[in-house]
C-alpha cells in the first residue's frame, strides 16, 4: 500500500503502533521490491517478462529507440542481451492483428 493514509496514524492509535505498523509496511514494501528485482533478472522469465517487470520497478516504458541509451541499461539489468531487448522493441512495435480477426491462418485439411 502506497496510500498517503497509511502514514497516517489510524485515530487512537499509540505512537510506538503506529511506528511498529509503519516499519513493517516499509520492510514489506522492500521485500516487494527485492522479489521484483530478483524476477527481473531471473533466467526462468522470458525477455518480455523481465522487461515488464523493468517497466513496473522503474514506472518508465521500453524506449521505442532502438539507438536510445536506456537500451544497454535495461539489458544490463534484465540479463539480457541488447539484440533480446531490441528484438522486444521490434514485438512491440510490429503491427497487431484487428480485433476479431484470427491470430493465425490455418491449413486447409483435406476432406475425407
Amino acid at each position: 500500500m502506497n496510500s498517503w493514509r497509511t502514514a497516517l496514524p489510524l485515530a487512537g492509535e499509540p505512537t510506538a503502533d503506529f511506528r511498529e505498523r509503519l516499519a513493517r509496511q516499509q520492510a514489506e514494501a522492500a521485500e516487494r521490491r527485492q522479489t521484483a528485482l530478483t524476477e527481473q533478472a531471473s533466467p526462468l522469465n522470458s525477455a518480455q517478462a523481465r522487461i515488464n517487470i523493468w517497466e513496473q520497478l522503474h514506472a518508465i516504458e521500453l524506449p521505442r529507440d532502438a539507438a536510445h541509451r536506456l537500451v544497454a541499461l535495461i539489458a544490463a539489468n534484465t540479463g539480457l542481451s541488447i539484440a533480446q531487448v531490441r528484438a522486444e522493441q521490434q514485438r512491440r512495435a510490429a503491427p497487431r492483428p484487428p480485433a476479431g480477426a484470427p491470430a493465425t491462418e490455418l491449413p486447409e485439411l483435406p476432406a475425407t
